[in-house]
């Protein structure tokens, strides 16, 4: 009897991903009918029929949905051990995958990677920016190998070692923000002009919760999805925005204005698979990050 082959899996995977032989040909660069010849060389090998072709997607059997999802833990076991395999233990070369919430873009992950280019310049690093939903769902699914985001409620299967404390806070222009009392009371923003993240960031339905408690009402005079948008518009204008105090460290033109009641504070986590192997390339940048955030001064964890 022919044995499976790994690209029996992949093209299987394909198929059900797609849901349609054509779109998964044209995705694996093969012809549709030897595409469709290799998955009935499948079924026949493993004598169950793996999709049903009756509708006009295609879907998969009972037996097809018990066996990709096999297929895929296998896969990514492979990948992980092909890695492994590949690691150097002197980090002269390496590979990190990272993924990152977009506040992280703005003040931690510039220096993050121009340390590690200083440390082990070898080590190449893949970026990924992502809501923190996605950025489990890839740890998970083993496309990434580290996380950067909040502690909370995460999926099963992941553990995160928290890094510091994130403080939000009033951010505004240098000369602004030396003319305001420190610190600013709440009630005082209903006479300025706001410009803030739109509702796509997890930041702004803290800001909207922390606004709606005490009972203020700002004027939100622009909305932006793009946090280095909101620190030029504050920098030009007489606007002020919120965002982490520690972006301020990178921005001479800004200045932290800490209010009264104090903006909610979050614990930002590194997130991993349980169980997944590490590399030294991924043990270094943990040691880097948990320099870098002390020699920074942020706030430890609570």
């Amino acid at each position: 009897m022919a044995q499976v082959e790994l690209r029996h899996l992949r093209y299987l995977l394909a198929v059900a991903e797609q849901g349609n032989f054509t779109r998964a040909a044209e995705e694996l660069h093969i012809s549709q009918p030897t595409l469709s010849q290799q998955i009935k060389q499948l079924e026949k090998t493993l004598g169950v029929q793996l999709l049903d072709r009756s509708g006009r997607t295609v879907r998969l059997t009972d037996a097809g949905a018990v066996y990709t999802d096999r297929a895929r833990r296998a896969l990514r076991d492979l990948a992980a051990a092909e890695r492994a395999v590949h690691d150097v233990q002197d980090l002269s070369r390496g590979q990190l995958r990272l993924g990152v919430t977009p506040t992280f873009i703005a003040y931690l992950v510039g220096p993050l990677a121009a340390e590690l280019h200083s440390r082990h310049p070898g080590i190449d690093l893949t970026l990924t920016e992502a809501t923190q939903d996605r950025i489990e769902a890839a740890l998970l699914a083993d496309d990434l190998d580290l996380g950067i985001a909040f502690a909370g409620d995460h999926l099963p299967g992941l553990a995160g070692t928290p890094l510091f404390t994130e403080t939000l806070a009033l951010v505004a222009g240098t000369e602004r923000a030396r003319a305001m009392p420190d610190p600013l009371p709440v009630k005082a923003l209903k006479d300025k002009q706001l410009a803030l993240l739109t509702g796509d960031f997890a930041t702004r339905g803290h800001i909207d919760e922390y606004f709606a408690r005490h009972r203020s009402t700002p004027r939100i005079s622009v909305e932006a999805n793009s946090i280095q948008a909101l620190t030029e518009i504050v920098q030009r204008t007489d606007l002020v925005t919120v965002l982490p105090d520690a972006l301020t460290h990178d921005h001479p033109h800004l200045a932290p204005v800490p209010l009264d009641p104090p903006l909610p504070t979050r614990t930002v986590t590194l997130l991993h698979r349980e169980g997944a192997y590490q590399s030294v390339a991924a043990h270094a940048f943990t040691r880097i990050t948990r320099d870098l955030v002390r020699s920074r001064g942020y706030t430890p964890p609570r």
